[in-house]
């Protein structure tokens, strides 16, 4: 079988940061495909499952409910090797176009306090496996780390 594309990228040198993984095209729309790298693959600790999980809560409560990306949003969830996080938006984008919406992201879910959004019984699947300090944290490291002075070296995928 031919590789897919993510399985193409240099893992041994990608960095944290916000990466075009993908554009797929349906009909006349295009889907923008976004690679949240959040640890460096195979060189930082990957993040917990709960922790991951309250940022997906989270984060895909503020971008459905977002003022201009809102009804873009296509989907917002955690990669399987547990270092970042994929968001698809509607429409051509390029990494640069979206550092504003993730800070704004990223500031919104360090100062998040309260119950989570969707963290019940009735509303998840495994509501008690969450943890909003470690959210919190790993959301301000990525903002201060490599969001607030991000240069192409984590918006262009290596080589």
């Amino acid at each position: 079988m031919k590789p897919i594309a993510s399985f193409t990228i240099n893992h041994e040198t990608l960095l944290p940061g916000i990466y075009v993984s993908r554009k797929d095209n349906i009909g006349d729309q295009t889907i923008t495909t976004f690679d949240l790298r959040f640890t460096a693959p195979n060189r930082e600790p990957v993040m917990n499952t709960a922790e991951i999980h309250t940022i997906e809560h989270l984060a895909a409560t503020f971008l459905r409910n977002h003022t201009d990306y809102g009804s873009r949003v296509v989907y917002f969830g955690p990669m399987g090797c547990r270092t970042g996080f994929y968001l698809l938006l509607g429409g051509d984008y390029t990494s640069k176009d979206i550092v504003p919406l993730m800070k704004e992201l990223c500031a919104f879910i360090a100062s998040y306090e309260g119950e989570v959004p969707g963290a019940d019984a009735r509303s998840c699947g495994n509501y008690l496996d969450m943890n909003l300090p470690m959210a919190r944290h790993l959301a301000a490291k990525y903002l201060r780390d490599v969001l607030e002075n991000i240069t192409d070296e984590r918006l262009i995928y290596p080589d």
